[in-house]
């Protein structure tokens, strides 16, 4: 289990370029051809770019200049400190070196405490002190023993994992799913910032899905409304507030423009498949055989999907298979999506859980229209009777409001808002807007 709870969100945030997205620091001789050669496969089977430093070719205690750069431009150093790693001058020189980059570079360092207690490595006691005392014993540098120490003693605070008592490949996916979630983030970003009104909604689908047992099931929500509703929007706050829960995630936005290209379907199954998988290299030639690769490779993967947009049924049956074995393609407790104007197609599709996205309130309306036309919360002076105008014209689109706000933003003049309202009064919002 974890040391202490390693934040994906927290440890997301740098935009430094980074070269790799691994630095993978460990003692050879206790690790190479076993824990860690299963984590390096692991890792590099995500599609997460990890350095791996064998140390069988090395001598001295003198950091290369090629690993030097190799530590200082990864992303994530992952240090797995077996016993006898404190016995290698070498490891920790590089280990010294790593906590330097976190310092100077923010790097990212997660310990792996591989058949020892944290403790053990806090306090340089036990078979790891036995190791490290050794090792003291024969230098005569005071120097590189005190920032040996101290980097022994800020890696072992660090938050991380240790593997005593844990299965040895739950643990390995355990790393890797948290490395993942840091090299790879998917949460989804808005245009806006201010979404009006979605929380509460985000709320009632909470409730929704709550009311279905998880363990022995796959959930399957529709959320369907008149186009420029808000329901990607709103599938995009339900797909952040569920990531932390699932392994493999996958968002696949823009359903129907896509299936309408050539080779539309193939592409979306190939990014659900890539997405999951963590392989780019794959290929998929029809979407017979891609329909065959999601049920054999994805139907033991507990999944968080949404298709979104989706306007014909065939759509979702390639993706997800036949209503008839309603999400038999994925892994039990997987949690899908589906976002679309067609309340019959999700009635079609057995969907059980179906969800109407309904107009935004009055009260929502005003806010959202006034935060884009004014930068606040109310309409300016001399401007309060246009504004409903334009809120009864948009009739509590959020797309509609967002629009004909941005455009009035900083056109000061009332002649220009009363010519702008006539001008749109020839065509419904719901013609206007949607296909902008």
């Amino acid at each position: 289990m974890a040391v202490q709870g390693a934040s994906s969100s927290s440890l997301s945030s740098f935009t430094h370029r980074w070269k790799y997205d691994v630095f993978l620091s460990f003692r050879g001789e206790d690790t190479r051809n076993n824990f860690t050669a299963h984590l390096y496969a692991a890792l590099v089977q995500r599609g997460i770019n990890t350095y791996r430093d064998d140390d069988k070719l090395q001598r001295g205690e003198e950091i290369s200049q090629a690993l030097s750069e190799a530590i200082e431009s990864s992303r994530i150093s992952v240090v797995v400190l077996s016993k006898k790693y404190a016995s290698s001058r070498w490891c920790l020189e590089e280990l010294a070196m790593i906590i330097d980059c976190k310092k100077t570079k923010q790097q990212i360092v997660l310990p792996v405490f591989y058949d020892v207690d944290p403790t053990e490595v806090r306090h340089q006691s036990g078979s790891f002190g036995k190791a490290w005392a050794e090792l003291k014993d024969r230098l005569n540098d005071e120097t590189k023993v005190q920032r040996w120490e101290s980097a022994l003693t800020e890696v072992a605070g660090l938050a991380g994992f240790t593997s005593v008592g844990r299965n040895e490949s739950e643990f390995i996916q355990e790393v890797v799913r948290t490395v993942f979630k840091v090299v790879k983030p998917k949460s989804l970003n808005h245009n806006s910032n201010h979404l009006v009104g979605i929380q509460s909604r985000v709320q009632d689908i909470h409730n929704k899905l709550s009311s279905v047992e998880v363990k022995d099931t796959t959930r399957i929500l529709g959320i369907f409304g008149i186009g420029g509703v808000g329901k990607t929007t709103l599938a995009k706050e339900i797909y952040n507030s569920f990531l932390d829960q699932f392994e493999y995630s996958c968002f696949l936005a823009n359903v129907r423009e896509n299936s309408e290209q050539g080779k539309g379907l193939i592409r979306l199954q190939m990014t659900l498949l890539r997405e999951i998988l963590g392989d780019s290299s794959l290929k998929v030639r029809n979407e017979d055989e891609g329909m065959g690769l999601i049920k054999k490779m994805l139907c033991s993967k507990k999944i968080l999907l949404v298709l979104d947009d989706v306007d014909q049924l065939f759509q979702v049956e390639n993706l997800l298979g036949d209503r008839d074995r309603l999400g038999d393609w994925l892994g039990l407790g997987s949690l899908i999506i589906i976002t679309t104007r067609d309340e019959g197609l999700l009635t079609n599709y057995n969907v059980h859980l179906p969800y109407k996205m309904e107009e935004l309130y009055h009260n929502e309306a005003l806010q959202l229209f006034c935060w884009n036309a004014f930068k606040k919360e109310e309409p300016s002076q001399g401007f309060a009777e246009l504004t409903e105008n334009f809120l009864r014209y948009a009739g509590g689109l959020p797309l509609a409001l967002t629009v004909l706000g941005s455009y009035l933003y900083k056109r000061e003049e009332i002649k220009f808002w009363e010519d702008a309202l006539e001008r749109y009064k020839r065509i419904p919002p719901t013609s206007s807007f949607l296909y902008m």
